[in-house]
């Protein structure tokens, strides 16, 4: 990746750390997003505050890396939380609201602000963590109601995206990483938090004129 610079959100623990430490990896010059910064372990990443549910923490974040590197090339929306387990009915209002803000809205908004350096040359990037749970093909069921919906959302942003900026260059797509032990998927998942980032960094490192706009799971494209 040479020179690119990149933000990952979320980038403390779990796929995001996984996501920020093979970027860096491969010479691309990391920002690792984090409400905490001292989260921030690794001595070739540039921390950076990011609380994505704090619109004046993503200004500012973006500011920084303006000021400091003076261009951005990828961003990898990669923060999330669970939320409420229960069927709908049964969440409170408060849980579906935190949810939607880490989940979607925050996603959009840093995307809103980050997109004026994103575009400032042709390839730059935007790769959406999403997850299959927000897959509408398949079902939809289950737990995790706003989780489901907001990770729907999110791939609507991927869609979006493409459609408005593809023409200026932008490469927009969404990952599914599949079940991951973190956190959020559990200790009884299948997969190791640096398999579940394979996907995302394979699309962060997207060349132009690459497939965009679609949504992918172990490097392979699956339906919405």
């Amino acid at each position: 990746m040479g020179e690119q610079v990149v933000l990952v959100t979320g980038a403390t623990r779990g796929i995001g750390k996984q996501i920020a430490a093979q970027l860096t990896e491969f010479g691309a010059t990391v920002y690792a997003g984090a409400r905490d910064t001292v989260d921030i372990t690794a001595d070739n990443q540039h921390p950076v505050e990011l609380d994505v549910a704090d619109d004046e923490t993503i200004k500012q974040a973006i500011d920084q890396i303006a000021t400091e590197a003076g261009r951005l090339d990828v961003l990898v929306n990669n923060a999330g939380v669970a939320g409420p387990r229960a069927p709908l009915h049964e969440n409170e209002t408060a849980d579906i609201d935190t949810t939607l803000d880490v989940n979607l809205r925050g996603p959009a908004v840093l995307t809103k602000f980050a997109l004026p350096f994103l575009l400032e040359r042709s390839g730059g990037r935007v790769v959406n963590v999403s997850s299959g749970m927000g897959a509408l093909g398949e079902g939809m069921s289950g737990t995790y109601p706003p989780y489901r919906i907001s990770k729907a959302g999110l791939n609507g942003l991927t869609v979006y995206l493409h459609g408005e900026y593809a023409e200026d260059g932008l490469i927009a797509n969404a990952a599914c990483p599949g079940w991951v032990r973190t956190d959020l998927g559990s200790s009884e998942a299948p997969k190791s938090p640096a398999e579940g980032a394979d996907t995302p960094v394979w699309l962060a490192t997207f060349r132009p004129g690459s497939t965009a706009g679609r949504f992918w799971r172990n490097r392979e494209l699956i339906d919405w």
